[in-house]
């Protein structure tokens, strides 16, 4: 049967392919819309598995929280190619699949997959589609939730990095707090909270690392252990949020910045994606 512009035009605006695999899946479905639509996932299919060993480091980040800010959402779309990760319309996807997070706050990244994405796919499944779209392998890498009295987001330029942190307040003091804070994560990405919250085998490790760097420089071994506890609390200094140097006046900590900005305001838990 005769394929018009307009079936074509149809396609395209429902599955966001080209203009001429669109017609190309129409002549093959024999005008058949909904054969069509299968075909173009199932090229996207094919694209996927044939594209499944390459490397996707490159894509966006995006965190954003809910309008009343007690909950937020933080999520990494990989794609292979610095070009791709820039297009206006990749972008958007990335922003349909953060609004489809907060929506239903899904408490992990295959339970994000499996929902809905429109009336005919689900999220997983729309991927596999724009893979066939785009023609680049796409990796939803990352995925957390956070919920607090105060849930900040704070987004990078370049959509690169993005942190998420809660607050146990959700005054206005902990909103401009929080702001800072959320920039602290991105700038220097402490691995806890506070040092309660370092694994044991972290601490093992920087414990055996600095008795052998104090053994190296010559230190006697009665005293290694004592030199390592020290370094050991150095390390926490530098790699605990609360304890770090506060990046807008260095003369803080952390703990004393948001003691400062409200009495027991503290920070509850954090989240930070990178792409580098």
């Amino acid at each position: 049967m005769a394929i018009t512009a307009s079936d074509v035009n149809k396609l395209r605006q429902q599955t966001g392919a080209g203009m001429m695999d669109c017609k190309n899946a129409l002549v093959e479905a024999d005008g058949d819309f909904e054969a069509a639509v299968d075909i173009l996932r199932k090229k996207g299919q094919k694209i996927a598995a044939k594209r499944g060993g390459n490397e996707a480091k490159e894509g966006i980040i995006i965190a954003q929280t809910n309008e009343d800010c007690t909950f937020g959402v933080i999520l990494a779309l990989n794609c292979e190619t610095d070009f791709v990760a820039k297009n206006d319309g990749y972008v958007s996807f990335v922003q349909s699949l953060v609004n489809i997070a907060l929506k239903n706050l899904p408490e992990s990244t295959d339970s994000l997959k499996a929902l809905p994405f429109d009336d005919r796919l689900s999220v997983e499944e729309k991927i596999t589609e724009q893979v066939g779209i785009i023609g680049e392998k796409l990796d939803l890498s990352n995925y957390a939730i956070l919920k607090a009295s105060r849930v900040v987001a704070y987004n990078h330029p370049g959509n690169q990095l993005a942190t998420l942190v809660g607050l146990n307040s959700d005054s206005d003091a902990s909103k401009d707090a929080g702001r800072q804070i959320a920039m602290q994560v991105a700038a220097m990405d402490p691995i806890a909270i506070t040092k309660d919250g370092v694994d044991q085998r972290t601490i093992e490790r920087e414990i055996e690392v600095g008795k052998d760097l104090a053994i190296q420089e010559g230190k006697p071994v009665e005293m290694a252990e004592k030199i390592a506890m020290g370094r050991l609390n150095k390390f926490f200094q530098e790699n605990t949020l609360m304890s770090q140097q506060f990046i807008s006046d260095n003369k803080l900590s952390v703990e004393q910045f948001l003691n400062n900005s409200e009495k027991g305001l503290t920070v509850l838990d954090f989240k930070r994606f990178s792409l580098s």
